[in-house]
């Protein structure tokens, strides 16, 4: 198995920056034993991680994303942080369908990183900004 390794990115806060975070991790991830639909599943967990900082965080004004990820042998760590608004109930947000723009979104985010990953943790405070943590490990592959 691979040693340690990690990267950091800075970037505005702008929607076209979500195809190059989740590319950039992708990238990044498959120095690891992925397969092609795990590496699907990770660019999915966080094209809307960072779509949710971009779009809720800082409600599509500027604003700074850092998108960390590392790996320690078989684990893959994604962090996604911003510094905009904040949740203020983060059980009430990982709710299938939540949304707090209900005119415009499925509120399925949390919902889709739960699903992709084999952990997610949000730590949030109200006007200061949230920091969702993901967690993949490669999976045994029996022969």
């Amino acid at each position: 198995m691979k040693t340690a390794n990690w990267i950091k990115l800075e970037i505005p806060s702008d929607t076209r920056n979500v195809a190059f975070a989740r590319t950039a991790v992708a990238l990044f991830a498959s120095q690891l034993d992925w397969t092609l639909d795990e590496l699907e599943d990770i660019k999915v967990a966080v094209s809307e991680a960072v779509s949710n900082s971009v779009i809720h965080g800082y409600s599509l004004q500027e604003g700074v994303v850092i998108v960390e990820a590392r790996y320690e042998g078989p684990e893959l760590s994604i962090s996604i942080e911003d510094f905009g608004q904040g949740i203020a109930d983060i059980e009430q947000a990982q709710e299938v369908g939540f949304t707090s723009i209900p005119e415009e979104r499925m509120g399925l985010g949390f919902t889709f990183m739960h699903e992709y990953m084999d952990q997610v943790l949000v730590a949030s405070e109200v006007g200061k900004g949230t920091k969702v943590t993901m967690v993949k490990r490669v999976k045994d592959v029996e022969s």
